[in-house]
C-alpha cells in the first residue's frame, strides 16, 4: 500500500496532533499546575450586577445610581450607607480576587453565618454566596457550583458591611 503525497501531508498532520496533545497533557502532569489554588474572581468577568441582597437589605440598580431598601417592614437598616458606598460594595463583589480552595475545609454547611444573593444581568438563576467560619479562617460558598473560596476578616468584613463580626470572632 503506497501513499500518495496528500496521504502523507494528513499523516503528518494528524501525527503532530497527536504528539502536541500528549506533550500538552504530560507538560501539566509533569509540572503540577492544576493541582495548585489560584486566584479566582468572585463574580464571573464582566458581570453587570442588578440586585444584591443581603439578610437585612436589598441594594438595586436604578438607573445609574443604587438604592437600599430593608427587607423586613418596618426594621432599620443596620448598615446606613450613601449612594458612593453601595457603589463602592458592588464594586469591590465585583473585582474581588479570593484563594480557591481544593483540600476539605471544616466547617459546619449547616450554619451559615450570612448569605448574599446577586440577581446578575443575562442570568436565570441568581448567584448565591454563603458565608462560613472554620479553623480560624472565613470561607465564601457559591452556592451553585459548590466553590469554595477562601478570605481573611478583613476582605470578609468589606463583602458584608452590616454583618456584625464581633459575634462570630466569640464564638
Amino acid at each position: 500500500m503506497r501513499l500518495g503525497r496528500k496521504g502523507w501531508n494528513n499523516v503528518i498532520i494528524f501525527s503532530m496532533l497527536i504528539m502536541i496533545f500528549f506533550l500538552n497533557g504530560w507538560h501539566k502532569q509533569f509540572l503540577g499546575g492544576e493541582g495548585k489554588p489560584a486566584l479566582q474572581a468572585v463574580l464571573p468577568e464582566q458581570s453587570f450586577v442588578l440586585t444584591l441582597k443581603f439578610v437585612d437589605q436589598k441594594i438595586e440598580r436604578i438607573g445609574t445610581s443604587w438604592r437600599t431598601t430593608p427587607l423586613q417592614k418596618d426594621a432599620p437598616l443596620i448598615w446606613q450607607a450613601t449612594e458612593q458606598q453601595l457603589k463602592d460594595l458592588v464594586s469591590y463583589w465585583q473585582n474581588a480576587q479570593l484563594m480557591g480552595v481544593n483540600e476539605s475545609v471544616v466547617f459546619n454547611p449547616n450554619s451559615p453565618l450570612y448569605v448574599a444573593t446577586f440577581e446578575l444581568a443575562g442570568e436565570s438563576l441568581p448567584w448565591v454566596y454563603l458565608l462560613y467560619k472554620g479553623a480560624g479562617q472565613y470561607y465564601l460558598l457559591e452556592k451553585n457550583s459548590q466553590r469554595i473560596l477562601a478570605l481573611d476578616l478583613s476582605t470578609a468584613q468589606q463583602l458584608f458591611p452590616s454583618f456584625d463580626f464581633s459575634q462570630s470572632e466569640s464564638n
